[in-house]
């Protein structure tokens, strides 16, 4: 954390006059409003961090969480170097906790006490984000440094920050985005007749629209209310029973949450880089059967229209799965079906690609491909597994099949759009026109295990989220898997916060009893 802490010095200092990250937007629109070019660029910057990492992508989603959440088959473990994934995942965090502590000193210094509410908007969006960002990394790694974090540049004290709670953590987050849900408002005036304090024209996620920040809070507050739902039921049903009996408003088919490149003048590189320097993901026979009614190399037996937006064919032009536990008689992997050169050749995707790969476009579009926050199909799972459970709703498995129904409709509808709005995407595979989502979205009414399908459709809609799927996984034990059950609970911490913050790193290590991906977190117990 010190060399940490040396950096938002230093950043801190300088974001007067600096402009915001290359190819992310020429934000300093007001040099003649010294708080606006400050708090503005400052939170354009906690916007920009939500960007996956180069790193974090390589080493942590391609070579660990999706052969852990089985979304996809690793074919050889040739990257043992975790930790700078881990490492990209820790400063990213860290540098924008610091940005987003110091926008919440620069907004306490403005408070008015005649318009006690004019800054609720602004402080809304930035505790949503504190919220979002502080999940992803607290769900990752367990206990994490988070009270006394970011605050360097407050003084000394806070070079070395303790590890706190996950529980801790999380109650304190949930009540922050209820918070902003309650009272951030659309309406122009205060309820004191004043004006709301906006840097809209510095939100680059939802545009100033607060509306759309509300229902973003909210949707947060039940993905993690259901993801507390084993270890504490009561929260998590009081969390459910309050947003959907109170009609509160939430994500809704066509407000998905994510960040588009091109929107952002951001030419996001990272994901075409990570596929092809890594080479070594391709469809498992986990995901295909969920997918596909048999093994036919034709693609006869896929019914769900998905599949052709998530892979692709072999280079001979077939269907073939990698067996998700490999044996000796298992043919290598290989071929360059992620290679740039298919921009021009695509058909050629190297002889030795006999296992079908991720779909080149997918992976390739630098501008019209998103990354993804939050889905509305998401939340129609969320309410069906409540349903389903009666957490917080009336147990009932019609309700949990209509909002499973509505959840699998949505989720194609995006995953169509993803492939439709892409600026690049061509050779459609042909059988995609042959296959209906209607057949997916049906299969609710010709199962008995209605839990475990509700909780597969929620995983495959996390195809391009792996670490959501990894938080899924985890929490359920109900997702699609073959071999053993899933025996890998978080990321250990990366080698730096053993180096920079030794003391507080050794008492968090012996109280897990270990750096180890096989303890569980305060979330499982």
């Amino acid at each position: 954390m010190k060399n940490i802490a040396i950096k938002i010095i230093v950043l801190s200092s300088v974001l007067f006059l600096t402009s915001c990250e290359k190819n992310f937007g020429d934000l300093n629109k007001n040099p003649f409003n010294p708080t606006e070019t400050s708090i503005g660029p400052l939170f354009n910057k906690v916007v920009q961090s939500l960007q996956l990492g180069w790193n974090e992508q390589f080493y942590v989603h391609n070579e660990v969480l999706y052969k852990q959440t089985q979304l996809a088959a690793l074919t050889n473990e040739a990257w043992s170097n975790l930790s700078i994934g881990t490492e990209d995942i820790w400063s990213n965090y860290y540098i924008t906790l610091a940005h987003i502590r110091d926008i919440e000193n620069r907004l306490d210094a403005m408070e008015n006490p005649d318009q006690p509410d004019s800054l609720n908007n602004v402080r809304g969006m930035v505790k949503i984000l504190t919220a979002y960002k502080t999940f992803r990394v607290t769900d990752l790694f367990g206990d994490i440094p988070f009270f006394d974090a970011g605050k360097g540049f407050l003084g000394t004290e806070f070079l070395r920050p303790k590890f706190d709670n996950q529980e801790d953590i999380y109650y304190f987050l949930l009540a922050e985005l209820k918070w902003a849900a309650e009272n951030m408002s659309a309406l122009p005036n205060t309820p004191d007749g004043g004006k709301y304090y906006s840097i809209g024209e510095y939100d680059k996620l939802f545009n100033g629209n607060i509306s759309k920040w509300i229902k973003f809070a909210n949707s947060l507050r039940l993905r993690h209310a259901m993801r507390i739902s084993e270890v504490s039921p009561d929260s998590c049903a009081k969390i459910i029973t309050e947003i959907f009996d109170n009609n509160l408003p939430i994500i809704k088919e066509g407000e998905d949450v994510f960040m588009m490149p091109q929107a952002l003048s951001w030419v996001k590189e990272s994901t075409s880089w990570s596929f092809r320097e890594h080479k070594n993901l391709r469809m498992g026979s986990n995901i295909w059967h969920q997918m596909s009614e048999n093994d036919s190399t034709d693609g006869s037996g896929i019914f769900d229209p998905r599949t052709f937006i998530f892979f692709e064919t072999t280079n001979d032009d077939e269907w073939v799965a990698f067996p998700q536990i490999p044996d000796a008689n298992t043919p290598a992997s290989g071929g360059v079906p992620y290679g740039l050169h298919r921009d021009d050749n695509y058909s050629i995707k190297g002889a030795d690609c006999i296992f079908s790969p991720f779909n080149y476009y997918l992976i390739r579009d630098q501008n019209t491909v998103p990354e993804i926050l939050m889905t509305s199909a998401e939340l129609h799972f969320i309410k069906a597994e409540a349903f389903f459970r009666g957490i917080g709703l009336p147990q009932s498995e019609d309700d949990a099949a209509a909002e499973y129904f509505e959840g699998v409709i949505a989720s194609m509808d995006f995953w169509e759009n993803v492939m439709l709005s892409s600026t690049i995407w061509q050779n459609v595979a042909p059988g995609y026109e042959g296959t209906n989502g209607f057949d997916v979205a049906n299969l609710i009414f010709f199962t008995e295990d209605k839990l475990k399908l509700i909780i597969t459709q929620q995983w495959i809609d996390h195809f391009r989220q792996p670490w959501e799927a990894f938080c899924l996984t985890r929490r359920t034990g109900l997702t699609p898997r073959e071999g053993e059950p899933l025996n890998y609970y978080r990321l250990p911490y990366p080698p730096s916060e053993a180096e920079n913050n030794p003391e507080n790193w050794s008492a968090q290590v012996a109280k897990m009893g270990g750096d180890l991906t096989t303890v569980k977190m305060w979330l499982m117990n």
